[in-house]
């Protein structure tokens, strides 16, 4: 029976996951609350009468544990959530508390597998990193509701009985976290599941023009307005010349980098390594950023480095260097 039990509540574990990363926008603290809903789930089980679903016991106790933790923490934002874009040349590197900033995820930690492409789609839309920065504008209870009815296709009675209250307070939360998502809509991305032969050209052309630290092919490959940002830095830059300007200054640091395929938060991602700082020719590569990829219209809108490698990494399961091998 207990070997059971602990199957079912496994089950459940990427989905809740998800619904907490979304809820909390960190990765670390998601999985935390995931496992602290499971404890509770452990020793309460003798309240669990069978009269909702043990998914639908768990999601509310989930969200208990969310909004606890919400209650006593600031809402986590990406740089431009909390300034202007800097000019490249009054560009000045600020770091701020880890818990400042909103986190990447794997996908593998946050989407449970799916027969239906449809919702797999919105799933993966759903912890897009403009998105998931979008959610933290909402109030903890609107955001569970939003997740709840949009996300999760929860009905408007399903979510009032979870929440403990009425179907009326449940429409008028999902009516008021509709308004405030309008008005801070991001910019849609294209679909990126799987890469279409358009997409892998792209990305391709953007690793030869990085790895080979081409600033005039790597801007062909970016939006007019395209943004770059640094967490824990909170400086962020937008436009060509910008971002051209800090590669090619401060940003000369990443001269001669390596780059490695990955996924997060339902877009495409890179893990960049850079020369060993130990300057001698064999010595290879070490974790330099985590790179996530905003593409809309057949080019890149966004470039998010995440410099916190010895977090980033492990998580993603990338390897602790790469040797000088990977030069080949």
């Amino acid at each position: 029976m207990t070997q059971d039990l602990d199957s079912r509540l496994e089950g459940h574990r990427t989905e809740l996951t998800g619904y907490c990363y979304r809820m909390l926008g960190s990765a670390f603290e998601a999985e935390d609350a995931v496992q602290d809903t499971m404890v509770r789930a452990w020793k309460s089980l003798e309240k669990f009468e069978g009269r909702s679903s043990l998914r639908s016991w768990l999601y509310r106790i989930a969200t208990n544990v969310c909004l606890d933790m919400l209650s006593a923490a600031n809402r986590r934002a990406r740089p431009m959530d909390l300034s202007a874009p800097t000019p490249v040349a009054q560009a000045r590197l600020h770091a701020r508390p880890e818990l400042t900033w909103l986190e990447p995820v794997p996908d593998s930690r946050v989407l449970a597998s799916t027969a239906d492409p449809a919702d797999r789609t919105v799933e993966r839309d759903s912890i897009r990193l403009a998105f998931v920065a979008t959610l933290q504008h909402l109030p903890p209870k609107q955001r569970a509701v939003l997740i709840l009815r949009e996300v999760l296709a929860w009905k408007a009675a399903e979510v009032a009985e979870l929440l403990g209250t009425s179907v009326a307070s449940v429409n008028s939360a999902l009516q008021r976290a509709r308004s405030t998502l309008t008005e801070q809509a991001p910019k849609e991305s294209d679909r990126a599941d799987p890469l279409d032969e358009r997409q892998q050209r792209l990305l391709e052309r953007y690793v030869t023009a990085f790895e080979g630290y081409d600033m005039k092919a790597l801007t062909a490959l970016l939006h007019e307005d395209a943004t770059m940002s640094m967490p824990p830095y909170d400086l962020w830059l937008r436009g060509h010349d910008d971002i051209a300007g800090w590669m090619l200054g401060v940003g000369e640091v990443c001269r001669g980098s390596r780059l490695l395929p990955t996924v997060a938060n339902g877009s495409p991602a890179f893990a960049q390594y850079h020369p060993s700082h130990s300057g001698g020719t064999g010595d290879g590569y070490e974790p330099w950023a985590l790179i996530l990829l905003e593409v809309r219209d057949g080019k890149v809108g966004a470039m998010d480095f995440f410099l916190d490698t010895k977090r980033w990494f492990p998580l993603f399961g990338l390897p602790e260097r790469l040797s000088a091998a990977a030069e080949d």
